[in-house]
């Protein structure tokens, strides 16, 4: 019998074993991604939560929209987030209102030239004025509620 083998993997797959072998790859990677995706659906509820507690000096107003600061360094999926918010928010006073995302980018100080600067990824810490390596982190590792827009219920007479 023919068989494969995939180096740097844990799997072994026999050609009549290919489809377990495969099965079992796929739940792998679910399981990977659904840590992940936990991640994101944490914040999110802590979200939830942050804007519901908030919700006690405005009985019966209607979120419409949630604004959260995200830096690049937070370590979130954006994609995630959103999708794990519109969960997080059904059945609650939340349901049915966006989350707008603004991305903040990594700003460094450099000790070297003394500027601060934006860097154009989070591959490489080094200033972009000077090129020296940089380590003090000045913006990109927020996770903030910046604002909450309300929709204030209809007075009837």
């Amino acid at each position: 019998a023919q068989r494969r083998e995939s180096r740097g993997s844990p799997f072994q797959c026999h050609l009549t074993t290919a489809p377990r072998c495969a099965a079992a790859q796929v739940a792998n990677l679910a399981a990977a991604y659904n840590h992940a995706f936990m991640h994101e659906l944490s914040i999110a509820s802590s979200i939830v939560d942050s804007v519901t507690a908030s919700l006690v000096a405005y009985p019966g107003a209607r979120v419409v929209e949630v604004r959260l600061r995200l830096g690049a360094l937070a370590a979130v999926v954006e994609d995630s987030l959103q999708f794990c918010y519109g969960i997080a928010t059904e059945g609650t006073p939340l349901a049915g209102s966006r989350l707008r995302v603004h991305v903040q980018p990594v700003v460094i100080h450099c000790t070297h030239c003394g500027r601060d600067g934006s860097l154009p990824g989070v591959q490489s810490f080094r200033c972009p004025s000077c090129g020296e390596p940089a380590h003090d982190v000045r913006q990109g590792r927020e996770l903030e509620i910046e604002a909450i827009e309300l929709e204030e219920p209809e007075i009837q007479a």
